[in-house]
């Protein structure tokens, strides 16, 4: 669990507190590193050798899985586990209300909310990552809670892998994109859906002298995410904003990022929001999301245990996300073929500078590998996008 020093806003965590979320994290490892092995053990040993005529696909395999007693213990585990870690968290996040609403130190940063804004169905319909409430649910004027309860269960469901500030993703491609492009020097970056502003604010670390912007539709992460950046001293604007119309010129932005927030969109509103952030980025600009590797790249087992989520974590559109092919997704928002880019990243925080800068330029990571995209020692980031003429 996180404190003021790695978060940002104080919540006040008992001993009782601190030991239960030991514990959830623990199980957690355990269910997604020691029972998926043993599932993906199961696959191997006793059902891949039976293939369906066709072959495999992830579908195929999610049904011959769904009898064994290995996927059956794997996810009955994780979804307790899932729900064990709102329980864990909400105490404590209750107690620390008064806290969490204090005025943040200014560092330079800004908050604009837009209570006019419409939330969209696809936020508000649906308790995302079966989280009470999802990221929008506000219980009283200034209120953080949404927001601090995302980041307290992060901070556990990743046990680790996400770094000490939980900004692994943004660290390590923004770092992956400065040693591969010394030259590049992004004047304003924007992050889109940036919840609570964990990857924003490596941006912002990395390019210093960057214009840094962040932008959501949920008004309790984004109070969340500048209290947050102000304890840490970053300066990050943060905007409430659809990211499927930008309240932006043409051409403002050298960078449009994302980090697993395309996986939570309709696919219209995909088609949108790719549209938009080619207007925003100024010729020779560069679009870059962090997603979930697309099925097309992956083994059909890989594919399946990605897709986990989409039937049994509450997020409906995974799943069709993860069947596009993102260079016609990037074609479709008017960037040009040959300008498409895709990288695996080791993460950053696990292998520290030397070890991360050699294991980049080996340049041996897969996309169908059980490190990408999963959450797991080893990690690698998938990320794709395209450069704008």
């Amino acid at each position: 669990m996180l404190n003021r020093t790695a978060a940002g806003p104080l919540i006040d965590f008992k001993r009782d507190d601190k030991a239960r979320g030991a514990f959830v994290s623990a199980l957690r490892r355990h269910v997604l590193e020691d029972l998926g092995g043993v599932m993906q053990a199961d696959f191997a040993s006793r059902v891949a050798a039976q293939p369906p005529a066709e072959g495999w696909n992830a579908e195929q395999v999610h049904q011959a899985m769904r009898s064994r007693q290995s996927f059956r213990f794997y996810s009955a585990l994780r979804t307790c586990s899932q729900d064990l870690l709102y329980q864990t968290v909400r105490a404590p996040i209750e107690r620390s209300r008064a806290a969490l609403m204090q005025e943040a130190p200014d560092a330079g940063g800004s908050l604009l909310l837009d209570p006019q804004l419409p939330v969209p169905r696809s936020v508000s319909a649906i308790d995302i990552h079966l989280m009470p409430g999802s990221y929008h649910t506000e219980y009283g004027a200034d209120d953080q809670t949404m927001g601090a309860v995302y980041e307290q269960r992060l901070a556990l469901s990743t046990f680790g892998v996400f770094g000490p500030n939980l900004d692994d993703i943004g660290q390590s491609i923004a770092r992956f994109m400065r040693l591969h492009h010394p030259r590049w020097r992004p004047k304003r970056i924007l992050d889109l859906g940036c919840t609570v502003g964990h990857n924003t604010g490596a941006w912002k670390d990395v390019f210093p002298s960057a214009e840094v912007h962040g932008i959501d539709v949920a008004a309790p992460c984004l109070r969340y995410a500048h209290a947050r950046a102000c304890a840490q001293q970053r300066a990050v604007h943060y905007r409430q904003m659809n990211a499927e119309t930008l309240a932006y010129a043409d051409g403002h932005f050298d960078l449009v990022f994302s980090s697993m927030f395309l996986h939570e969109l309709p696919r219209r509103s995909l088609a949108r929001v790719f549209r938009e952030a080619h207007r925003v980025l100024r010729p020779g600009g560069l679009m870059l999301h962090m997603e979930l590797p697309p099925a097309m790249q992956l083994s059909a087992y890989e594919s399946f245990h990605l897709d986990w989520d989409g039937h049994y974590n509450n997020e409906p559109f995974y799943r069709a996300f993860r069947a596009c092919d993102p260079r016609q997704l990037v074609a479709e928002a008017g960037f040009a073929t040959g300008r498409y880019v895709q990288h695996v990243v080791p993460s950053w925080s696990a292998l520290g500078p030397t070890a991360w800068r050699r294991a980049v330029r080996a340049n041996e990571a897969s996309v169908d590998s059980p490190q990408t995209g999963r959450l797991a020692r080893g990690v690698r980031w998938f990320c794709f996008g395209a450069w704008r003429d």
